[in-house]
């Protein structure tokens, strides 16, 4: 009986052993599966905040610092002559935009002041009312009336002759920036062709035609290209707007003319 009892004690004590040791086992196994677990999302983590990163330092660069880099890559000697092209356009229609709506007044209001004058025979207060007032409408009527005392004709004549001066006047300096729009997209084809060039002589020197050499070439020759199209676009829109304000001017002049040609002739003495 005391054989079995040690027996039984010997067997109880080999199979709690064994259990615990193969608890043991299981508990390091998913100890060390979640220590890998963890390591992999650690570097995971890690992994995309270096991408948020790299993505903040991209978003960060501005415009300024874009243009900037574009316009080294694109070669600072052919990118120059086309920013200058910009700057001295823009300059030109600034000008020509102060000078413009300077040159704009209200011709009904002007017209209905020397119709009073007239009407009342001071012709002297009406040149005078003229001469004082801006624009090239005034201007005009001030030579017609001091012409008043040799005939309609002369006074015609004087209109029409210093009506040309004014629109000469308005149009000035619309020809250089004609010139700029057409030079800004030719030194753009220009660098461009010269930059091919030298793409293709640093592929003879390379004795290779792969897809890098090619490209960053390219890259580099249509740079100029693109700067030269964008500048000729933003001087030929702001030339196109000043254009309609000289033919609204023009038009303005014309019929205002017509109206105080018919003014002399409804009171003349």
């Amino acid at each position: 009986m005391k054989k079995v009892c040690a027996y039984l004690s010997i067997m109880f004590f080999l199979l709690t052993f064994v259990s615990n040791g193969a608890f043991a086992q299981k508990a390091d196994a998913a100890t060390e599966t979640a220590t890998e677990t963890e390591a992999t999302a650690t570097v995971t983590e890690q992994t995309q905040t270096e991408s948020e990163a790299t993505a903040e330092v991209a978003e960060s660069k501005s415009f300024h610092q874009v243009l900037k880099t574009k316009y080294i890559e694109g070669g600072v000697g052919w990118m120059t002559p086309i920013l200058i092209c910009l700057i001295l356009g823009l300059g030109l229609v600034i000008e020509r935009i102060i000078y413009l709506n300077l040159a704009t007044t209200n011709t009904d209001k002007l017209l209905k002041k020397v119709e009073e004058y007239v009407k009342n025979g001071d012709y002297d207060g009406a040149e005078k009312y003229t001469a004082a007032a801006r624009g090239p409408v005034a201007s005009i009527f001030t030579q017609g009336l001091q012409r008043r005392t040799n005939g309609l004709e002369d006074v015609e004549k004087a209109i029409t002759s210093y009506g040309g001066v004014q629109m000469a006047k308005l149009e000035s300096n619309m020809v250089w920036i004609s010139l700029f729009i057409a030079i800004a997209p030719s030194l753009g084809f220009l660098g461009t062709v010269v930059g091919m060039v030298q793409a293709f002589d640093d592929i003879e020197q390379a004795g290779d035609i792969s897809p890098t050499v090619v490209a960053g070439g390219m890259k580099v020759a249509l740079i100029t290209t693109i700067f030269g199209l964008i500048v000729a676009l933003i001087l030929q829109v702001c030339y196109n707007y000043l254009l309609s304000k000289i033919e609204s001017l023009v038009s303005s002049m014309e019929n205002a003319s017509i109206s105080f040609m018919d003014l002399l002739v409804e009171n003349k003495k």
